[in-house]
Order: structure tokens, then sequence, then C-alpha cells
């Protein structure tokens, strides 16, 4: 209820009144309202906010090649932007790439871990750039980088996948595509069965893609040509195209960074002013004024200079007095004003501030630990996916083709093609980072698995490797070290375990997680 105060509640007393002033009962009400909604005001202040809804395809059309221009001249030019696409390829891709983890399994339901281990080596070996790239210079690992950065940069990806024997010996291969080389400006409508072109896509009526059209300036290659310009039609099948939807509908996407480009724009040009008047201000230059009365003639055309060396004075002539010209910026305002921009588009491009400007000054470590998880959430995000768009259809494309054609091995003979649905089953592990303060981190997993909250293989999972690797890693040393004829209770030190019995607290669950 709105409540209304004592004068109006007299004031509205009286049929009269109410009938010589009937509105005058909801101007309060109506004020309320006007003001519930800021953003929803037209005014001197708001006139250039836009007021139309657009849609994904007219935000698109509009604007992508523009965004898509300047965000390759910030990542060229500017070195936030440049550590930004770095920091997404270090944390999204890392330094191994996004790990296959093969869990194939007999009826049984125990793992075939001589079927796994000759399917992480197929995918190994194929990974490899003279096997993987269609032009033989690029791994898996850096393929997957080259993918990551574009969507950063251009905001999209386009790898077409490529079969038989174009492909090389494996019969798959990979080759990227220029996103741009799909023109966003070619559309066609109402085609035969309810198809239409968007962005260079044909689409079904449904909106499920059907082609890609590529430009080229080959005109006997080309497979259609259309407002002076000849495509090449691509089924869609053979294309993966990855991009972060921002806006149901959107078919095409745009850059990662877009919203910080303009700050990041005007904040590199005010660093070079600033870095110019620095330098001229280091100079210590002026002007020189002659009194009245001394000077030359003004039809001479001698100009008076003075070379000023460091830590020396000279006497100037007679009716000459120096005017020091002295810019002091930049002053004490630069730095704050300069980290407050930083942390605008860090945090519209989801980074910690700390990490894109490299700037740990004054940072305590409950701090540099919350942000650092915050920003792991959204890297570990991107992680997945980066496994949903690429990794995973890659992986689909090629395994079936590698079984059919008997490169699988297990002693000597092939995987069976026809058990395709047992050997699909699989897990990625991306990589994952250490711990921030390990002794801390270690009690909390030790703790974890104590209280049934994470099982041992989770916390290596969390580590960035395979539980199953882990474990024969340490059989074999266990063995290794029996067959040196180093005693068990040597061993048992060395592995973190207890003998003689169970204990109570961690003493014991390491025990347990040793057996």
């Amino acid at each position: 209820m709105f409540g209304f105060g004592k004068r109006n509640q007299e004031q509205l007393t009286t049929p009269a009144q109410q009938d010589d002033k009937p509105r005058r009962k909801f101007t309060g009400l109506g004020r309320h309202l006007a003001r519930m909604f800021d953003a929803g005001q037209s005014d001197r202040l708001t006139e250039s906010w836009g007021t139309m809804p657009l849609t994904a395809d007219d935000i698109v059309r509009r604007n992508q090649r523009v965004i898509v221009a300047r965000s390759r001249e910030q990542a060229a030019n500017n070195d936030y932007a440049k550590a930004y696409l770095r920091m997404c390829r270090q944390n999204i891709v890392g330094q191994r790439g996004v790990q296959l983890q093969a869990q194939s399994r007999d009826p049984s339901g125990k793992l075939d871990q001589l079927a796994n281990d000759a399917i992480e080596a197929a995918w190994h070996a194929w990974g490899k750039r003279q096997n993987c790239d269609v032009t033989g210079q690029l791994s898996w690992r850096s393929l997957q980088s080259i993918c990551t950065t574009s969507a950063a940069k251009d905001g999209e990806f386009m790898v077409r996948i490529i079969t038989g024997s174009d492909a090389g010996e494996w019969g798959v291969a990979l080759q990227v595509l220029d996103p741009q080389r799909c023109p966003v400006d070619f559309d066609q409508e109402k085609l035969p069965s309810g198809k239409f072109v968007r962005h260079g896509i044909e689409f079904n009526r449904y909106g499920k893609p059907l082609a890609y059209y590529f430009t080229t300036t080959d005109a006997v290659d080309a497979d259609y040509s259309y407002g002076g310009r000849h495509y090449v039609r691509v089924p869609a099948k053979q294309i993966i195209h990855g991009f972060l939807p921002d806006i149901v509908g959107q078919k095409r996407g745009l850059p990662w960074m877009a919203t910080g480009l303009w700050r990041a724009k005007m904040l590199e040009g005010f660093e070079k002013a600033a870095l110019v008047n620095a330098r001229v201000s280091a100079a210590k230059g002026g002007f020189f004024e002659w009194e009245e009365g001394y000077g030359p003639e003004q039809d001479e055309d001698e100009e008076l200079y003075m070379d000023a060396d460091p830590g020396s004075f000279q006497e100037l002539p007679a009716g000459v007095r120096f005017r020091e010209w002295n810019p002091q910026y930049p002053s004490g305002e630069f730095a704050p004003f300069h980290k407050s921009m930083l942390r605008g588009f860090a945090s519209g491009w989801g980074v910690a501030y700390n990490n894109l400007a490299n700037d740990l000054e004054g940072v305590n470590f409950s701090s540099i630990r919350q942000g650092k998880l915050d920003e792991r959430d959204n890297w570990k995000d991107l992680q997945e996916w980066l496994i949903e768009q690429l990794i995973e259809p890659v992986f689909e494309a090629w395994l079936p083709r590698q079984l059919l054609a008997g490169r699988i091995k297990v002693n000597g003979k092939p995987l069976k093609a026809e058990r395709l649905d047992k050997y699909r089953n699989v897990s990625w592990q991306p990589r994952r980072w250490e711990w921030i303060d390990p002794r801390a981190d270690m009690d909390a997993a030790e703790r974890s698995v104590q209280n049934l909250i994470d099982s041992p293989s989770q916390v290596i999972r969390n580590q960035g490797r395979d539980p199953q690797t882990v474990w024969r890693e340490l059989a074999r040393d266990i063995e290794a070290m029996k067959a040196a004829g180093i005693p068990d209770e040597f061993i048992s030190t060395a592995m973190g375990i207890k003998m003689g019995g169970a204990g109570n607290g961690p003493a014991s669950t390491e025990q347990n997680a040793g057996d």
C-alpha cells in the first residue's frame, strides 16, 4: 500500500475537490513509479542512449567487422591486449593442451587399460604437426591455442575437417580458416524449402547450419557467385564453428575484448601523450624574450639559440630574458587514474587486474588468493567451452576413421570398429594450477578425503593429472625400489605411509590411501 500525507488526505475528503482535481490522488504514485527505473527515462541526459532493442543479427551486421578490425589492431599494438591474449592461451590451453583420458571399460565394468593406452597413444601420435594440420605446421596443442586466440580476438574460430587422401597418412587433418573470409554482410532470404543465408552461413528453416560460404579470388574454383564476389560453399558438417553467444539467435561471434576496446584505445593514447610530455619536460626547454630597445630588427632572419650542457650556465646577451617552459605532467594523479582504467577493462575481460597489469604492489595473500580463485572459475568455464566447441567434434571425426583403418592396435591387433561406442567413452583433462598455499591446500585436500567430500582420484584430477597414470607410476616406483633392495620401511617412508598397524587421524588416512 502507498500512504499519503495528512495534508493530502484532508484535501481528498470532499467529492467536489475530487471532481475538480481527479488526478491529484495519484500524483504521488505516478511519481513513485516514474522513479522506479531511471534507465527508462528519456531526457537530455539519455538522448544518445538507444531506446529500441536490436536483434542479434542487427548487432552483428552493424558492428562485427569494425570491432574485429579494432580488436586486431589493439592486439598488435597494445601491451595489455597482448597480455590478455597470452593469458587466454596459457590458462585455457596451457603448455600441454587439453589431455585425452580414455575410459573404455569391459562388460564387467573394469577399465580396459590396454585399449585405453592404445587410443591415447594413437591420439598423441596424430597430434604431431605433420599429421593433424593439413599444412604440416601446427601441432594439436598449437591448433588449440590458435583457436582460443581467434575466439578472444576475432570472436570466433573456424576449422575445416579434411578427410581422404588430402589429409595425409591418418586420413583426417584440420585446416584453420580466417573467419573474416566468411563475409558477415552476405545475406539471402526466401530460398527454397525455407532456407536462408545469414552472415555468410546457410541455414534451414529452423536455424541449423547447412553450409558456409567463403570468399575466393579464383572464379574457376568458385561454387557460387553473388554480387560480384565468388564463394566456395563448404558443407556445415566439415566446419567447426566456435564462439560464445551473448544473445539468443546469435549466429556469429563478437570479440571477447569488445567491451574494453574503447577504454584500452583511449588509455593507450593517454599513455603516449603522458610519455611524450614527460620526455619534453625532461628536456627543460624555454623561450628568449628581448627587452624593449634590444634585439634584432624585424627584417633580420637570424634567430637566437643556446645549447645547455648539464650542470652549466651561460651568460645571456644584454636585453635578453629567458622564460622557462616546464610542463609538469604526468603528476601524482597519473598512477591512480591509470590503475582505475585498467581495473575497468580487466573486469570486462574476466581477469584479475593484478595479473593483467602485472601489478602486485600492495597485494596481501588473502586478496590475491581470492582474486585467483575467482579468475580460475572463469578459465575453467572457458576450458569446458573449448572442449565442447572444438576438441570433442575433432575426436568424434577422428576415432571412427582410425578404427576402420585399423590404426589403433593392442599387441599388434587392431581394435574392432564395431566397438566404437565402447571406445568413445573418454574424458578430457584441461590444465590445472599449482596450489596458492601448498601446505594449507594440501591439508584441506586431505581433510576432504577423510570426510568423504572428495576422492583421492578427484584430488589428483584437480592437479591436472590422470589418477590411473599416477597410480601406475607409484606402483612402478615401488617395484623398482624393491628390486633395488630398499627395505620396505624406507619405501613406506618415501611414499608417506606409516607402517605398523592402524593409527589415528591423518596417519591412518595416508595408510588407507596408500593401500
